[in-house]
């Protein structure tokens, strides 16, 4: 009987154990299920937010009025002829330029400023060589030089580059 008892206590040890499984394996899948839905919503959601959902800036700048773009403002120089530094010899430069402005007000101010501007760029050019001016980098350095010059002057806005329409060295 002894047995009998083994038995029936390990058949009731092995029924005991199988719905555990089936619990464990429901449980499973519950769980699943529920990362399933949280992986599926979270791509739903940042589709939504990518494609879907309309973007304030956006909206901002359909009713907002187009902006027109400025036009450049420039301002022509009257032509310098100066002495350049030469040994060899006497050389002439003679330069065209017309400077593009921030603002239209400050065609105003330079045309008020006009003396010291002109007279500080004359300093300028007559202190170079004859191979600074032929050099393009010594050309470009020219530029900077001068824009950083003339904005010295000013107070309303500022010269933002220099062109030069002419420029012969005789």
């Amino acid at each position: 009987m002894a047995d009998a008892a083994k038995a029936k206590e390990e058949e009731k040890d092995g029924e005991e154990q199988v719905p555990e499984k089936k619990k464990s394996s429901a449980l499973k899948w519950i769980i699943i299920a529920i990362v399933a839905v949280l992986v599926l919503g979270g791509a739903g959601a940042g589709a939504y937010f990518f494609f879907l959902k309309p973007n304030p800036v956006a909206e901002g700048k359909k009713n907002a009025e187009p902006v027109k773009p400025q036009a450049a403002v420039f301002w022509p120089v009257e032509p310098f002829i100066v002495n350049l530094i030469d040994n060899e010899g006497e050389r002439y430069l003679k330069v065209v330029m017309q400077m593009e402005l921030s603002d239209p007000q400050v065609v105003e101010e330079l045309n008020m400023l006009k003396p010291k501007v002109r007279d500080n760029i004359i300093d300028l050019l007559s202190a170079k060589t004859y191979k600074e001016m032929m050099d393009p980098i010594g050309k470009q350095r020219l530029r900077e030089e001068i824009v950083l010059r003339a904005n010295g002057y000013l107070t309303k806005g500022k010269i933002l580059k220099v062109y030069f329409t002419e420029f012969v060295i005789q």
